[in-house]
């Protein structure tokens, strides 16, 4: 009998928890009835979902409590967490009516983004498996990412929407409710593609800073105190542009290494996977 580590799927357990209680939160309320503050605070319990899922795996790395069932679970809590409940967060924030081109356009968006975001775990899963024993291939893995990690899609489509919502951003910028809505459903869709996509998407395992301790050290400080006021103050602002600003950042680069051709060594880690590769 396989050995089921305890302490690496208790974290598990609770991003998934977070995850499903976003789900049930907002079905309780009424299509449309959304708010701003339902929203935030569903973003940051996805948020709790994503440390979570980071931590659970560093974890098991540390203590050396991998196994087989730790994998699964992870995976559908990933599936949960940040593949089901965004969508249902943003059809709930919607006012639609039912049986219209608007509601079916919505629904079809959030399916889009949730059904992308499965097929992304699939890969993932299965590329970590190929990849086991394989020090090259492992390497490769922990530099970046083929298509948008799940996670990030879910902080971009959460905070795509909680930006329209947010008391900082209407007074300036205000779309009706149709048209919000179709614009949150071409970004569900959007993100749906990118996490599907053959492009590759920066790990933060990749960042090597050369700098002293007590340099690193204050500037940690010093970034960490901006952050923290601005999620205080300005969450919505700050979830945005993280999000998006990493989306950006893995497109950016992409487009540098498509741009220099396979024969250059530019950005050659960030060269597409082939569309003709078997998962």
């Amino acid at each position: 009998m396989k050995r089921v580590y305890l302490v690496p799927n208790i974290v598990t357990a609770f991003g998934l928890a977070c995850g499903l209680f976003v789900i049930f939160k907002v079905n309780m309320v009424e299509p449309g009835s959304g708010d701003y503050e339902m929203v935030q605070t569903s973003a940051f319990l996805l948020l709790l979902a994503a440390i979570a899922d980071f931590v659970d795996g560093a974890l098991a790395r540390a203590i050396r409590a991998e196994s087989e069932f730790g994998f699964v679970f992870d995976t559908l809590a990933d599936a949960v967490s940040f593949g089901v409940a965004p969508s249902v967060l943003l059809l709930k924030t919607l006012s639609l009516q039912q049986s219209t081109f608007l509601s079916f356009f919505a629904a079809t968006g959030a399916m889009i983004y949730a059904l992308c975001g499965v097929l992304r775990l699939v890969r993932f899963n299965v590329k970590a498996v190929a990849a086991k024993g394989n020090a090259q291939l492992e390497a490769a893995e922990k530099k970046h990412f083929t298509g948008l990690p799940i996670p990030a899609a879910a902080a971009a489509a959460v905070s795509a929407n909680l930006f329209w919502l947010a008391p900082l951003v209407k007074p300036w910028i205000e779309l009706e409710p149709n048209h919000r809505a179709i614009f949150l459903s071409c970004v569900m869709m959007f993100l749906g593609y990118l996490m599907v996509c053959r492009l590759k998407f920066p790990s933060l395992k990749m960042l090597h800073l050369r700098i002293p301790s007590f340099h690193l050290a204050f500037l940690t400080v010093v970034t960490a105190v901006f952050f923290l006021y601005g999620i205080l103050y300005f969450f919505a602002l700050i979830l945005a542009l993280a999000a998006w600003g990493y989306i950006l950042v893995g497109l950016i680069l992409s487009i540098i290494r498509m741009i220099a051709g396979k024969k250059s060594k530019t950005l050659e880690d960030f060269e597409p996977e082939p569309d003709d590769e078997k998962d």
